[in-house]
């Protein structure tokens, strides 16, 4: 039996990058149990493929999409759009392994309030995706190239919002900024900062979608964990994981007893004038 991922070689990558992105969770301890969702939007691979003549939707899957589900809300930017996710109870480690048992393919149906599961199997997507959806459906509208979401647990991050001066506007961004030149330089917006709020709730959704709006590609959720948007999601683990990567330099010098001097605000300067980063 033919998957839908056959004779779509770009559908096949966006799924295997999800898969290995997936993988990397896992084993940086990022994704424990059920932990953490991947939302992509798939809508180009998709419609390329149902556009081929003679080749109707239904022709292009091993069973009839599900009955409409409801999304929770409506989201109008999405109409037609289709999104691989992470399976709702499926573990990060299985995702990395068999990402068609494992995830699911939807498409949001004419009304933007519903979606029909698609091929392969009918795998019911994470319990977060409205709120996923809710962010892609923003991106859409703002223009913005980005088709990834990635929402994950890295633990040195996770750790650092424990202490609440860090929570202060901007404060974590530019401890991590000066621990080494490649943060400034590949997470040039630095870290949003979300007050700790109930999982999977309305109010984090809207407090994420406000801070991307602020201009922040990764938001960091007090003891909890980030979310990253960015064109693919390879680009939006390199962000989480360059950002991880300072804060575990920072706690590390903590951990030999000083406090780690950090680049000076002039090497800030001459760093950001070398990479035309904004001030």
């Amino acid at each position: 039996m033919e998957s839908i991922i056959d004779n779509n070689p770009e559908l096949k990558h966006r799924i295997e990058q999800v898969a290995e992105v997936a993988g990397y969770l896992w084993q940086k301890g990022w994704g424990e149990r059920n932990g953490g969702n991947i939302v992509i939007n798939v809508t180009d691979q998709l419609n390329s493929q149902l556009s081929t003549p003679n080749n109707s939707k239904l022709s292009t899957l091993n069973s009839p999409p599900s009955a409409p589900i409801p999304i929770g809300t409506t989201l109008p930017h999405l109409k037609g759009c289709y999104f691989f996710c992470k399976g709702t109870n499926r573990r990060m480690r299985d995702l990395a392994r068999w990402p068609l048992d494992n995830g699911s393919v939807i498409h949001i149906l004419d009304d933007c309030a519903h979606y029909e599961i698609i091929a392969d199997k009918p795998v019911m997507p994470t319990s977060e995706l409205p709120s996923h959806l809710s962010v892609h459906d923003y991106l859409i509208a703002k223009g913005s190239p980005y088709k990834a979401s990635l929402h994950t647990h890295p633990i040195e991050l996770v750790a650092m919002t424990h202490h609440r001066p860090f929570l202060e506007k901007d404060v974590l961004t530019k401890i991590l900024w000066s621990m080494i030149p490649e943060t400034r330089a590949f997470c040039p917006k630095g870290l949003g900062i979300v007050p700790y709020l109930l999982p999977s709730s309305v109010a984090l959704g809207e407090a994420t979608l406000k801070t991307l709006d602020e201009g922040y590609d990764v938001v960091m959720w007090e003891k909890h964990g980030v979310f990253a948007v960015d064109t693919d999601i390879m680009a939006a683990f390199d962000q989480v994981d360059v950002l991880n990567k300072a804060a575990q330099i920072y706690m590390s010098a903590r951990s030999m007893g000083f406090e780690p001097e950090g680049m000076s605000e002039a090497q800030m300067k001459e760093l950001s004038e070398a990479f035309g980063l904004a001030k």
